[in-house]
């Protein structure tokens, strides 16, 4: 079993309640807009990092992390981006790959909309964590715990800082 924290849109910005949310976890995901190598290299500190580049991320972030990830974990395949849209509205880049090959979870960041929603058509589930920077128009700023045990995922927490 791992736990997982999982969050995106940092947008630059350094929470010290990131460290004491993410410390228990095995992994910690970004969803992009990470905003500077900083924020990247203060989270690898906590646990092993896993990222993909949003559009607001530089040179720099986008040389170290890629636009999209696909991998397995426990057993469940992932696939996250940036820009991704959720089930029923997914974005063009990224819309034939879940059609032609679901994988068990996908997710994505950028609308900083807190999501987490089965899709019954494609048998997968989405998460969006919502946006844990202080950029944008949202109004609490979020970031999702999950475990993963034998391709299953439970216990997931919604924190808001």
């Amino acid at each position: 079993m791992k736990r997982i924290g999982l969050l995106s849109d940092t947008h630059a910005h350094w929470d010290e309640r990131y460290e004491r949310y993410l410390k228990e976890c095995n992994e910690i995901w970004h969803a992009g807009d990470i905003g500077s190598m900083e924020v990247a290299m203060r989270l690898q500190e906590i646990a092993p990092l896993r990222a993909v580049h949003g559009n607001i991320d530089g040179g720099d972030v986008r040389r170290m992390f890629p636009e999209r990830l696909r991998w397995r974990c426990e057993g469940a395949e992932i696939l996250m981006t940036h820009i991704g849209g959720y089930p029923g509205k997914y974005a063009p880049g990224v819309k034939h790959l879940l059609q032609a090959n679901p994988p068990n979870l996908f997710v994505s960041g950028h609308s900083h909309i807190l999501k987490v929603q089965y899709d019954d058509r494609l048998g997968l589930l989405h998460i969006n964590p919502g946006a844990a920077g202080l950029q944008g128009w949202q109004q609490v700023r979020t970031l999702v715990r999950f475990s993963i045990e034998d391709g299953n995922f439970k216990d997931l927490e919604v924190v808001e800082l």
